[in-house]
């Protein structure tokens, strides 16, 4: 049975401010964001490719209707809906060796989703698919990127193993120009990216990383090799071996169960620890998938949509963490809040739901670990929403084992150093053979927005430049002055934990937008200026302010590590008030963005817009 909330009376949580102050201070540091590095930048072996062997070929110079930059599961549901709609020329390029995105790289042992499967998964009817577990592992959720892929016929023209070099508008043509890194340069009638979610892996700038001469890699680049075993069976090569695991992330949270199991001794060096709720993983019951009726899943993931954004609903379809703290979320994640009180009302009652949350959580922690010093450095002192939220059966279980140990670098900001031998804390050398960094990855930087991908659009415009003053688009997907340029991701959108979801809401609607385009012979699909302000003004007037909350978190990814950078905003009414309007729009006539012939791009209202204005969307929600 779950366990209860702890509230907590005023003085318990002025207490618990103060306490909560004190432990980001003491995790705070100058260099911010800047004391990590890209791996693909600075140690390129992190980032190098151990699933596929490079595969040579000769440069591509041909042309496509549709290049989707990204294979996961984005650029699949991109590449799915358009081959619905009718595309036949379908392109999908990615670094990878096959198509799964994060999952293509993520094969550490523990791997799974923390989303339910059932609605993580996507097109699981369409492609007669049913997980295995209510939390599929990664290899599982990889096969089914396959499955994808192979059932919509997209790997028919992949490029894999490739990074595109630069985008540039061709006036005459009304065509991308496209090269690669592989000395690709071919033509393009659309472009869409899907990739910048979670794909360059992060690493810290320790002092003396690069002296280190025993063993070393990112968890996203598991050496089997050296480990010994596979994503579901023993790693017997460590039984020998000191392994330090660096970062109690979402990735931690996963893999320290299963290094415990193997390593001759296992030393967990943690800055912040997470949140770690009930998990409560089991395998998919026959009985409910036969009593299953078609539209299940569009059902289950609506109903978890809605209940995370804060919409009403007739039934609750999925009872687990993320259900269970849905107003706790708003901080982070758009979604409607209760205006039958004021915010200040609100925010107190929130903090208050807050506490007695996270003090179930900690009392959790003191109930499961049985050393009390262990178990007190585990505890998470911060709000909820701080960090994303953590679930597990078998983390906190994995410190009772005498093999582990847990280095706490908070009063050191970190680890100190390391030596060709060792890791450093402080004054404290831990001698270890291999150090695993599960440090995760960089958060919605792609190519396009860090400018390792140069956008050129019409009149020799850089995107990044037309981008100066910050992201300009129309609903998060094009800028003005880049046609038949798409973007799936987080950008002047709405978001959600489960955030496939939104990618399948994003790429249904890239589809229709294209299809629409064809249809009616449309030169090209760039919005006009006007309905692009209107829309950046439409974000801005309905964006929640969430600095006062951020500045108070611990640092970590959600505010560029306590700098408070808030960039691209969201659309705070939510994603089902987002989508909503996204399909009224395109029971329109689309003129916002479709160009029939030249000089059609002018200062137009937006139709969408200008019947859903700021103010109307604020009294909807």
């Amino acid at each position: 049975m779950p366990q209860s909330d702890l509230p907590v009376t005023p003085e318990e949580l002025a207490t618990l401010r103060e306490k909560y102050r004190h432990e980001r201070d003491r995790r705070i540091r100058p260099d911010g964001a800047r004391q990590y590095r890209r791996a693909a930048g600075d140690f390129g072996y992190y980032a190098k490719d151990p699933y596929s062997e490079r595969a040579e070929r000769a440069p591509r110079q041909d042309r496509v209707d549709v290049l989707i930059i990204g294979a996961g599961f984005g650029g699949l549901l991109a590449g799915a809906f358009l081959r619905d709609a009718g595309s036949a020329s379908i392109r999908l390029m990615d670094e990878a060796g096959d198509v799964g995105g994060t999952w293509y790289f993520n094969r550490y042992p523990g791997v799974r989703c923390d989303i339910e499967s059932y609605l993580y998964m996507p097109l699981l009817e369409e492609t007669g698919a049913m997980p295995s577990e209510r939390y599929a592992t990664g290899e599982e959720i990889r096969q089914h990127a396959v499955r994808i892929a192979k059932h919509y016929d997209l790997y028919r023209d992949t490029l894999f193993q490739t990074r595109a070099t630069s985008l540039t508008w061709d006036e005459e043509s009304n065509e991308w120009q496209v090269t690669t890194d592989r000395g690709d340069d071919f033509r393009a009638r659309y472009v869409v990216t899907s990739s910048g979610t979670l794909s360059q892996p992060k690493l810290p700038g320790i002092t003396g990383i690069e002296t280190f001469q025993g063993h070393t890699f990112h968890t996203s680049r598991w050496d089997y090799g050296y480990t010994g075993g596979s994503p579901s069976d023993p790693l017997d090569n460590l039984a020998d071996k000191r392994v330090a695991v660096v970062g109690t992330g979402a990735t931690g949270l996963q893999v320290i169960p299963e290094l415990a199991k193997s390593a001759k001794e296992l030393i967990v060096l943690q800055r912040t620890p997470s949140t770690v709720d009930i998990r409560d993983n089991r395998p998919t019951d026959p009985e409910w998938v036969a009593s299953l009726s078609p539209g299940w899943q569009q059902r289950r993931m609506d109903n978890f949509l809605h209940v995370l954004a804060g919409e009403p609903v007739d039934e609750l379809l999925v009872t687990d963490g993320w259900t269970r703290t849905p107003a706790l979320q708003r901080h982070i994640l758009s979604g409607s809040v209760d205006d039958s009180v004021s915010e200040e009302e609100r925010e107190v009652r929130d903090e208050f739901a807050d506490a007695a949350a996270m003090n179930r959580i900690r009392a959790r922690i003191s109930e499961i670990v049985s050393d009390p010093i262990t178990a007190e450095a585990l505890k998470p002192w911060f709000r909820y929403m701080c960090k994303r939220p953590g679930f597990s059966d078998t983390y906190l279980q994995a410190f009772n084992r005498p093999n582990v140990t847990l280095v706490d670098t908070a009063d050191f900001h970190g680890i100190t150093a390391m030596t060709e031998t060792a890791v450093v804390v402080g004054d404290d050398e831990y001698e270890v053979d291999c150090v695993i960094m599960a440090t995760g990855f960089e958060a919605g930087v792609s190519g396009v927005i860090s400018g390792t991908l140069p956008v050129i659009g019409r009149a020799g415009v850089p995107l990044l430049h037309a981008w100066g003053q910050g992201p300009r688009t129309l609903h998060g997907f094009y800028t003005h002055g880049f046609p038949n340029l798409f973007q799936l991701g987080a950008i002047q959108n709405a978001n959600s934990v489960n955030f496939v979801h939104i990618l399948q809401e994003q790429a249904q609607h890239v589809a229709a937008v294209i299809s629409r385009a064809e249809s009616v012979g449309a030169l090209r699909v760039e919005p006009s200026a006007e309905a692009e302000r209107q829309w950046i003004e439409t974000v801005h007037a309905t964006a929640r302010d969430v600095s006062a909350f951020q500045a108070e978190c611990t640092p970590g990814y959600y505010n560029a590590e306590g700098s408070q950078a808030i960039t691209g905003f969201t659309f705070s009414p939510g994603p089902v008030v987002f989508h909503r309007m996204l399909r009224e729009w395109r029971d329109g006539d689309m003129r916002d963005v479709l160009v029939r012939k030249e000089g059609d791009i002018r200062q137009r209202e937006s139709s969408l817009i200008g019947a859903v204005s700021p103010l109307r969307i604020s009294r909807r929600v």
